[in-house]
């Protein structure tokens, strides 16, 4: 425990309630009932059946979302790769008709549908510490074991990010990474990345929920908050922009 403990330190993922990198006490930001609801919409909107037309509000919606926390990256990259995807998926077979291109063709169309639902996650864990969703779930009248599970799964995606990039790192370091490694034993490399981090990811998960239990979050009595969850005005533009996203989709699709 203490060794993963110190891990996360080192990673900067630190506790069940550290805050993300990103400043999250902007006045810009979301409240997390607000990011909860978004990225919940643009998941059953974005897989349902012939969600692939709220896609490029999905990568709108991740983009303005980026900006509004400086993350130029994320800004330039996330329709970058949504229009690689796009391309590979519906562009792709229409080369040639290969079995092989369309089953790329159908694994980058779910690619696709993934990174449109995963800008605006990555905002919702970048921006939104552990003890804010909690007490912004706590307000919202949702059961402990969501709101536990949910402050877990919130800091453990960045350590599981951190645990795989330590494990490739001592790869290489042994001479068991590199391309080169990886085409010519494939089935070894995989091995070799994979025990090491389904170990770390079982100590981490434990040692988070331990984590998540010393702080409160599984006990009976609610515990008071600092600083309650409160509508501002981000939320009522992030709402209405994607009000403007779904109907523009809508019309959009009428029209066709």
């Amino acid at each position: 425990m203490t060794s993963t403990v110190a891990r996360q330190g080192r990673a900067g993922a630190g506790g069940i309630g550290a805050a993300p990198a990103e400043a999250s006490g902007s006045r810009w930001a979301l409240d997390p009932r607000t990011a909860v609801v978004l990225l919940l919409a643009a998941s059953i909107a974005v897989t349902a059946p012939g969600g692939v037309r709220f896609v490029p509000a999905a990568v709108t919606a991740g983009v303005l979302l980026a900006i509004s926390e400086r993350a130029w990256t994320r800004a330039v990259g996330l329709p970058v790769a949504a229009g690689a995807a796009a391309a590979v998926a519906y562009l792709l077979p229409q080369v040639a008709a290969w079995p092989v291109l369309g089953l790329v063709g159908v694994v980058a169309a779910y690619g696709l549908r993934l990174l449109a639902v995963g800008g605006i996650a990555a905002h919702l864990i970048r921006t939104i510490s552990p003890t804010r969703l909690t007490a912004a779930l706590r307000s919202a009248r949702v059961p402990r074991a969501f709101t536990v599970s949910g402050a877990v799964l919130l800091r453990f995606l960045p350590t599981i990010i951190a645990e795989s990039r330590a494990v490739r790192d001592a790869m290489r370091l042994r001479g068991l990474g590199g391309w080169g490694k990886m085409l010519r034993h494939p089935v070894r490399s995989i091995e070799h990345f994979t025990v090491p981090l389904m170990a770390s990811s079982l100590r981490a998960a434990e040692d988070l929920s331990a984590s998540a239990l010393l702080r409160g979050l599984g006990s009976p009595t609610p515990p008071t908050s600092m600083h309650p969850p409160r509508f501002g005005r981000a939320d009522a533009m992030a709402a209405a922009v994607a009000v403007i996203l779904a109907a523009a989709t809508i019309w959009w699709g009428a029209g066709q």
